[in-house]
């Protein structure tokens, strides 16, 4: 005779097997395998994942508060694609976030962590040189995430991580031609040099202006694609919009 599961396990298993799933959409998505503005299908991710359609719903909407996925009524769950100006906010948050993780890492950073983010350099400038900028864009977000960390303010980690997953398309967009990792890392290693120092005023300052760069990169970058988008007959017609000028 077969036991019956208690439903306080039963719940657990399904929230365990629930995140798992979430996380592995998540993963997806942080690293480009689907594109902002994918559809994602609840029955087709279900069985690539060997998992019934209750969890993969659930991640869903796990991953809509997280302001990864946008739900739209009748049409469907879509990978969100953040708007540029909403883009801006959010560097411009994560700049003063930064900038404090900075200045508190100048003066409390450990010998281990210090040896930590320096071998995460050396591993971005070895990606450099084998232009595999995939890989780069996974240790710059593992370089960021573990600065904030070992801050240790677990309020301003959440926050900041949250903030993170919805800039990772821009990110990941300004590193894809590549030409820019070796500018981004070499700003990685000033930053390594000005916490080492223990200087949280030079600390503050070179997390804040790497950010700030990243930010004007990334207005520069949707502003070339906007101008790539740009039909044809517009330019025949010689009307330009303002946005391009």
């Amino acid at each position: 005779m077969n036991a019956v599961m208690h439903p306080t396990i039963a719940l657990l298993q399904s929230s365990s097997l629930t995140t798992v799933v979430q996380q592995e959409i998540e993963r997806a998505i942080l690293v480009g395998e689907y594109a902002p503005g994918s559809k994602l299908i609840e029955a087709t991710l279900a069985e690539k994942m060997g998992v019934s359609r209750g969890p993969v719903r659930e991640a869903f909407r796990m991953l809509e508060e997280a302001g990864l996925l946008r739900n739209e009524k009748n049409r469907g769950v879509f990978v969100r694609d953040i708007p540029i100006d909403e883009a801006v906010e959010i560097f411009d948050l994560r700049a003063a976030m930064d900038e404090l993780v900075g200045r508190q890492l100048a003066r409390n950073i450990t010998p281990a962590g210090l040896k930590e983010i320096k071998g995460l350099v050396d591993a971005m400038e070895k990606t450099v040189k084998a232009n595999d900028t995939r890989q780069y864009h996974l240790l710059n977000l593992q370089f960021h995430d573990r600065l904030v960390e070992m801050a240790g303010n677990r309020k301003l980690t959440a926050i900041y991580r949250k903030l993170i997953k919805e800039l990772s398309l821009f990110r990941r967009l300004n590193l894809a031609d590549g030409w820019l990792m070796p500018i981004s890392a070499n700003e990685h290693r000033q930053i390594v040099k000005a916490i080492a120092s223990g200087d949280a005023d030079a600390a503050g300052r070179a997390m804040f202006d790497h950010v700030m760069e990243s930010k004007e990169r990334t207005i520069e970058n949707d502003l070339r694609r906007q101008a790539r988008q740009t039909p044809a007959s517009s330019h025949k017609t010689g009307k330009t919009d303002r946005a391009d000028r």
